[in-house]
């Protein structure tokens, strides 16, 4: 059966060679047509031929007698030479492929020459017309040897040569129509030899890969790898992690450093670059001087973390700025698919950038010419495709947590800029920053919506979208209508009065919605992966849950009363710190007692519970920080205490009406008594008035003895409520009730025990548990190493 089979497969091998003696002739005529050196032809025709009908002989031969050992060796050698004839021809085919695309190279190439120095229009004309269907053709030929080409370079050079192929062909015979019709115009002319020489570039960036050679143009050689700091920093992530057994400081010590100072010298570049800020620029001086002492810190106790942080600023309309920022973001990027993106179309664009003028110049000289009008819009529509694609580009390679840090900043300082201008009274400045403000807004929103596609469907992505939706239909069209009630006041004669409240509450409303954003995008993320400055909650505007604030912001010296109270010397601040940590055992004390009863049937306990909340709110105050930002919001939060206290102060009542034993009813009243007492006091000391003073160049606040007496009032008022609710307890459950006190223990002061929190006899893993489960992205899937699960399996076995 066997040798039956190999007889069979013998005899169609024998049939193939023949075939291929056959057709042999069409393809030695077309190669001896297309490639130029027809001794290497012959030589490998007659190198060919031969080797097929040895194989031909020696198959045939080994299939009659299959068992012969002598005749399988003469097979196996004819077919090698078959293999090695095989494998020339193939190269002589390919070099057939690489000659015809040459050749038609040279055949646009002349045609360029023929558009570029066309005399009229009409000769312009006709010569355009037969270099359009010749590109085409040398685009389909370059495709397809794009296709066949392994080195991945070649390839992106190929590509973008073709791209600047087929762009700039229709950009040349604009260019050349207008240069014919205006010939005065010098920048027609300009444009005109710079398309030409880009269209030369692209023709030889062809020829180039498809002939395997290196390109002199450096619009199409771009380096390749992710940035040099990215690259510097994961240098280092590799070299920080170290055996701690194996650790030697001779060894460790200057290799980490030298690392380091490499990562600080790309840092150094990005500080001196123009299109850094100079708050910025302080900022990453700081910051090296602060990674260099970590680093020795580290290096010391085997333990730490260094952490670079690096916000990107937006491009802004200048073409040098928008390269910078890109290349700014290419340095910091390990992705090596984006930075080769972000690059090209940096490139691009700036090569883009002198015929744009050069357009526009042109159009300002000849600004009735309908061909100008055209040659402009070409530019424009091409410079603006350009700009969204570096702009994607750079988002994609840019961190959403990083972009909207800097976008929150930079509103905050443009919100900053449009009260100075409607201040001042400056028209121009109000609404071209207020136009930047909705412009950041807009993109911040795109940015966010583009991001949570990546996500599944959840409560995460709803949330995100939902404070984008507040910022698109409800603050920005609030901020857009107070801009132009604003920008029409003052463009009037004479001018009108403005309401700078009102102004200033919808700029802080568009930052306030950029925050909730930044914060609901932020919320799956670990507290490893956060920076250190997305917890600082000081300058967040938080708002308080238990009391009402009021809309209108009390500044003093431009400042909230609760930012003046942070700037207390550290005497005074020592001061309140002594107080509010008094306050917080009277706290603790509450919390225990609370937490063993049920809310849920309880009203005294939730009344108990929001006079804690409330009392923490105007501590916080106290010390500069919570949601309570003015004097009229602490006078809120003292008016929600009285209401919740004569809310307890009923109920006690009520309760100590019902106790059959004097002592404990006496008790109870008594306490109730206090705790009117207590929020009168409470009350008046909410009058915090923070003023600031400049006595001999050196800023002195006051209030902090209204403070102290805020705090103290505060923690009496604490002691006062545990108190109460210890002897709303005695005086309801320890002595027989009668009729009336049976109808009074309804569910709204049911004395129940809360119950402990339920735990699972067996403890699961914590995948298990679906509602600690982060939201994923969707696209990114968890492949667990089937030997790894088994070890650790192994593992807990053996505990």
């Amino acid at each position: 059966m066997t040798a039956l089979h190999t007889w069979h497969s013998l005899n169609q091998l024998h049939l193939e060679c023949f075939s291929s003696s056959l057709e042999g002739g069409f393809i030695w005529d077309e190669l001896f047509l297309t490639c130029p050196n027809c001794q290497i032809v012959m030589s490998c025709r007659s190198f060919f031929c031969p080797s097929g009908e040895s194989m031909k002989q020696a198959s045939g031969e080994f299939a009659e007698d299959p068992c012969s050992s002598v005749k399988r060796g003469n097979m196996v050698r004819a077919a090698r030479a078959l293999l090695s004839a095989v494998t020339h021809l193939l190269v002589l085919a390919d070099m057939s492929d690489v000659y015809k695309l040459l050749l038609q190279l040279k055949l646009v190439e002349e045609n360029l020459v023929k558009v570029r120095n066309a005399g009229t229009e009409q000769d312009l004309g006709i010569q355009y017309k037969a270099l359009k269907p010749e590109v085409d053709k040398l685009n389909m030929m370059a495709a397809k040897r794009q296709q066949e080409l392994k080195d991945v370079h070649h390839k992106d050079q190929m590509a973008a040569a073709r791209g600047v192929l087929q762009r700039n062909i229709p950009m040349l015979y604009t260019a050349s129509r207008a240069c014919l019709q205006h010939p005065d115009v010098a920048a027609y002319k300009a444009n005109r030899d710079l398309i030409y020489k880009q269209l030369q570039h692209a023709v030889s960036g062809i020829s180039n890969a498809a002939q395997a050679t290196a390109s002199d143009d450096a619009a199409f050689n771009h380096p390749a790898g992710g940035g040099e700091l990215a690259y510097a920093l994961n240098n280092f992530d590799k070299q920080i992690i170290v055996d701690p057994l194996a650790f030697s400081e001779e060894r460790f010590r200057p290799s980490l450093e030298e690392r380091l100072e490499s990562i600080i010298s790309g840092a150094a570049l990005m500080a001196d670059s123009s299109c850094t800020r100079d708050d910025r620029r302080e900022r990453i001086v700081a910051e090296c001087n602060s990674v260099r002492q970590a680093l020795q810190d580290l290096l010391s106790e085997y333990m730490g973390n260094v952490s670079l942080f690096s916000s990107l600023l937006s491009a802004t309309n200048s073409i040098h700025k928008q390269v910078g920022v890109a290349n700014l973001a290419c340095s910091i990027s390990n992705n090596e698919e984006g930075v080769k993106l972000v690059r090209m179309a940096a490139s691009q664009l700036e090569t883009l950038c002198p015929q744009l003028i050069n357009a526009a110049l042109a159009l300002a000289a000849k600004p009735n010419s309908k061909v100008a009008q055209d040659n402009m819009d070409l530019f424009k529509e091409s410079w603006e495709k350009q700009v969204r694609v570096l702009t994607d580009a750079v988002d994609d390679i840019t961190s959403i947590d990083d972009f909207l840090c800097v976008s929150e900043n930079h509103i905050l300082e443009d919100v900053n800029k449009c009260v100075i201008a409607l201040q001042e009274k400056d028209v121009d400045g109000l609404d071209r920053t207020a136009g930047a403000i909705r412009g950041r807004a807009a993109r911040v929103v795109h940015v966010v919506t583009c991001e949570m596609d990546n996500y599944e469907p959840g409560v995460y992505t709803e949330k995100v979208l939902e404070a984008t939706k507040l910022l698109t239909n409800t603050v920005m069209p609030r901020f857009t209508e107070q801009v132009e009630a604003a920008v029409e006041a003052l463009s009037a004669n004479p001018t009108l009065p403005v309401d700078e409240n009102e102004f200033i509450d919808a700029s802080r409303l568009v930052y306030d919605g950029v925050r909730d954003i930044r914060k609901a995008v932020l919320m799956i993320r670990t507290p490893e992966e956060l920076d250190d400055s997305d917890f600082e909650t000081e300058d967040f505007d938080v708002r308080s849950r238990t009391s009402v604030q009021t809309e209108d912001d009390q500044l003093i010296a431009g400042q909230s009363a609760r930012a003046i109270m942070a700037q207390l010397p550290q005497e005074q601040k020592a001061k309140i710190a002594e107080q509010v940590a008094s306050f917080q055992e009277e706290k603790s004390k509450l919390d225990a007692e609370v937490s063993k009863w049920d809310d849920s049937g309880n009203d005294i306990i939730v009344l108990a519970k929001q006079m804690c909340m409330i009392m923490m709110e105007m501590t916080d105050f106290t010390r500069g920080k919570g949601p309570l930002k003015n004097t009229s919001d602490v006078i809120s939060a003292a008016k929600k205490i009285a209401e919740a206290g004569s809310r307890m102060d009923k109920l006690g009542r009520t309760i100590a009406d019902q106790c059959p034993d004097s002592a404990c009813k006496q008790d109870l009243l008594a306490y109730l008594q206090r705790i009117a007492l207590y929020c009168h006091q409470l009350n008046i000391c909410s009058k915090v008035k923070a003023e600031v003073q400049n006595l001999g160049g050196e800023l002195v606040v006051s209030g902090v003895d209204s403070a102290m007496s805020l705090i103290q009032a505060a923690k009496n008022l604490m002691n006062t409520v545990v108190s109460t609710v210890k002897a709303s307890y005695v005086a309801s459950t320890k002595y027989q009730k009668s009729m009336a006190m049976q109808s009074l223990n309804m569910p709204a002061i049911s004395w129940k025990m809360k119950a402990p929190e339920k735990k699972p006899l067996v403890k699961r893993e914590k995948q298990e548990d679906s509602s600690n489960n982060k939201v994923k992205r969707s696209s990114h899937k968890k492949h667990v190493n089937p030997v790894q699960a088994l070890s650790e399996f192994k593992a807990m076995d053996s505990i």
